[in-house]
């Protein structure tokens, strides 16, 4: 009898810790005692362990997918992140094409032999300052392509020739977004780099 009662509570607390067992009615109550009557201390004890073998397993396997979860949202937050980095970048691009395209119809709009004098005041904008490199061999035959060493060695490397200060600001703009971040605007005057302060008065208003 004591095996027994204690076989009927084990049972009861298998099925309470359950969440998948339903409540019993009482004709499946007196069904399950029926059969309870016919399982040995020891049947009932190996069911038991597997049950509880079961039960370890289903946490296991539940803290694997936790874990996948936490996994799985940090994948979805760097993806987010690199679309957003891709936007950016495609930004970038269209601009730099819509600049290349309105360079190239500037360029070809205008008349030939028409190139821009740079008598008098007009702006370079400069993408870069070189020591030991040379890239002078590349000024020839590409007047908007220039440069000019300093005493200290250091070469000083320009694109584009300006009559107007905001178009060479414009396209500074343009150098930027494609990446050139140390682009900016460089005076000259009757061929002669000069400080900007020198021309300001009356160019930038």
């Amino acid at each position: 009898m004591k095996n027994l009662a204690l076989i009927i509570t084990l049972v009861f607390c298998v099925s309470a810790a359950n969440v998948a067992t339903a409540q019993l009615t009482k004709k499946e109550a007196k069904e399950w005692k029926k059969k309870l009557k016919k399982t040995s201390p020891e049947q009932f004890k190996r069911m038991y362990d597997e049950n509880s073998s079961l039960k370890s397993e289903v946490s296991s396997v539940q803290g694997q997918l936790s874990s996948l979860q936490s996994s799985m949202g940090e994948k979805d937050a760097k993806i987010a992140e690199l679309t957003d980095q891709n936007r950016r970048m495609e930004a970038q691009v269209n601009a730099a094409k819509k600049a290349i395209a309105k360079a190239k119809q500037d360029t070809e709009n205008q008349p030939a032999g028409s190139a821009v004098s740079q008598d008098g005041v007009v702006f370079k904008v400069q993408i870069g300052a070189f020591r030991n490199k040379d890239l002078s061999k590349y000024f020839e035959n590409n007047e908007n392509f220039g440069g000019e060493t300093d005493a200290d060695g250091v070469q000083k490397i320009t694109l584009g020739i300006f009559k107007d200060y905001w178009e060479s600001d414009t396209f500074k703009k343009y150098l930027r977004e494609m990446g050139v971040n140390d682009a900016w605007i460089v005076p000259y005057k009757d061929g002669t780099r000069v400080a900007m302060k020198d021309v300001l008065e009356g160019v930038v208003q």
